[in-house]
C-alpha cells in the first residue's frame, strides 16, 4: 500500500514539472542589448530588443515617437519596424531597435522594458548607458588666431535698387505686350482672343452620343454592362443640362421623383424608369437582359430625348394656329420614325 501511494505522488510530481514546463515555454522570452554602453554627449546608439514568444498570442512592445524619452535624460530619436521570425512549434521571434541618444553627461540605468503577450506580462533586463562629454584640453592646445577680413563675391542684385524685381517684372510685361502687338499686326491670321464655338445644345450632345453607342454593338460583342452604362451616363448628363439638376450625382430613384414632378407625360417617366431599373439590374445584380430588352433601352432613351428636348419654336403669326398642330403630329410622327429605325 505504501509503494502504491509513493508511486502515486511520483506521477504527480512529474505532470507538474510537465505543466511547468509548458506554461514556461507559453510565455515570452525577452532580452534586451545595447550597442555601446559608453557614448560622447549628442551621439547615438542602439537599443535593441528582442522578444521570442507565442505565435498565437498578441504581443505589444514599447512603443515610442520622436523626442520621446525612455528616461530622464534619455531621448529616442527613431523606432524601427518590427522585425518578425516564425521559429516553428508555434513559436515566433521580434526584434524591435530603439534609436537613443543623450545631451547630459550622466551614468543612466535604463529600467527593463515592459511586454504584454496575450494576458502575460514580461520584463527584459535591465540596461547601463555611461554618457560622458568632451574633454577640452585648455594647456598644451594650440589656439588659432582670429583670420583677416575676407572680401564678398560680388552678386549683381546687392548693386541694385530697392525693389528691383517689380522694376524687372514691368519690364517683362512690357516686352509681352510688345511681342503680342507685333504679331497682331504683322500676321493677319493671329487671334488674340479666339471665339469659343457655340456649344451644342443638350438634347443634339445626347442624340450624338447614342448615335455613338448603337454602332459600337456593344451589347452584340457581350459587353453588357458597358452598353447600359453608356446610356445612362449620356442620359444623366443630359438631364442634368436640361433639368438644371446633379443628376450625375443622383440615384436612380431620386432621378426618376424629379422627371415624375417637372413632367406631365407619363410615357417620358415610363421609358425612363425602364432604362435605369434595367442598367441598375445590370450593374448590381449582375442580371443579363434579353436582346429586345438591350433593343429597348436604346430606343426608351431616344424617345426620352426628343419628348423632353427644347426646340426653337418659330413665331407664329394670328391666322396660324394650325402650324402648331401640325408641329405636334411632325413631333409624333418623329417618334414612330425613331422606333422604326431602330
Amino acid at each position: 500500500m505504501r509503494y502504491i501511494k509513493l508511486k502515486n505522488r511520483l506521477v504527480l510530481i512529474v505532470l507538474n514539472l510537465f505543466c511547468a514546463g509548458l506554461l514556461q515555454a507559453q510565455q515570452a522570452v525577452v532580452k534586451a542589448t545595447i550597442d555601446s554602453t559608453s557614448i560622447l554627449i549628442g551621439e547615438q546608439t542602439m537599443i535593441r530588443l528582442e522578444v521570442a514568444g507565442n505565435k498565437n498570442k498578441s504581443v505589444q512592445l514599447p512603443v515610442y515617437s520622436a523626442s520621446d524619452t525612455i528616461i530622464t535624460g534619455i531621448e529616442v530619436l527613431e523606432m524601427s519596424k518590427p522585425d518578425t521570425t516564425d521559429l516553428g512549434n508555434e513559436r515566433i521571434r521580434i526584434n524591435q531597435n530603439y534609436l537613443v541618444t543623450s545631451f547630459d553627461s550622466a551614468l543612466y540605468l535604463i529600467p527593463p522594458f515592459k511586454i504584454i503577450s496575450g494576458d502575460d506580462t514580461t520584463y527584459s533586463n535591465t540596461l547601463g548607458l555611461k554618457v560622458t562629454s568632451m574633454e577640452v584640453d585648455t594647456v598644451t592646445a594650440a589656439f588659432i588666431p582670429i583670420k583677416d577680413v575676407i572680401n564678398p563675391k560680388f552678386i549683381l542684385t546687392d548693386f541694385l535698387p530697392d525693389y528691383w524685381y517689380f522694376w524687372l517684372s514691368g519690364l517683362l510685361v512690357v516686352a509681352a505686350a510688345a511681342f503680342i502687338l507685333y504679331r497682331i499686326y504683322s500676321e493677319k491670321s493671329f487671334i488674340l482672343f479666339p471665339k469659343e464655338e457655340p456649344q451644342l445644345p443638350p438634347h443634339v450632345k445626347a442624340i450624338n452620343g447614342l448615335d455613338a453607342i448603337k454602332a459600337e454593338k456593344l451589347w452584340q460583342q457581350g459587353r453588357i454592362k458597358e452598353y447600359h452604362s453608356a446610356i445612362t451616363d449620356i442620359l444623366r448628363t443630359y438631364i442634368e443640362e436640361r433639368f438644371s439638376t446633379p443628376a450625375m450625382e443622383m440615384t436612380s430613384g431620386e432621378i426618376l421623383a424629379k422627371i415624375r414632378r417637372i413632367s406631365e407625360t407619363d410615357s417620358v417617366y415610363e421609358n425612363l424608369k425602364q432604362i435605369l431599373q434595367l442598367a441598375d439590374f445590370v450593374k448590381f445584380a449582375k442580371y443579363q437582359p434579353l436582346p429586345d430588352e438591350n433593343e429597348l433601352s436604346i430606343i426608351n432613351s431616344y424617345l426620352f430625348v426628343n419628348q423632353t428636348k427644347i426646340e426653337e419654336k418659330p413665331i407664329i403669326t394670328e391666322g396660324n394656329e394650325e402650324n402648331e398642330k401640325n408641329e405636334e403630329n411632325e413631333k409624333n410622327e418623329e417618334n414612330e420614325e425613331i422606333k422604326n429605325k431602330l
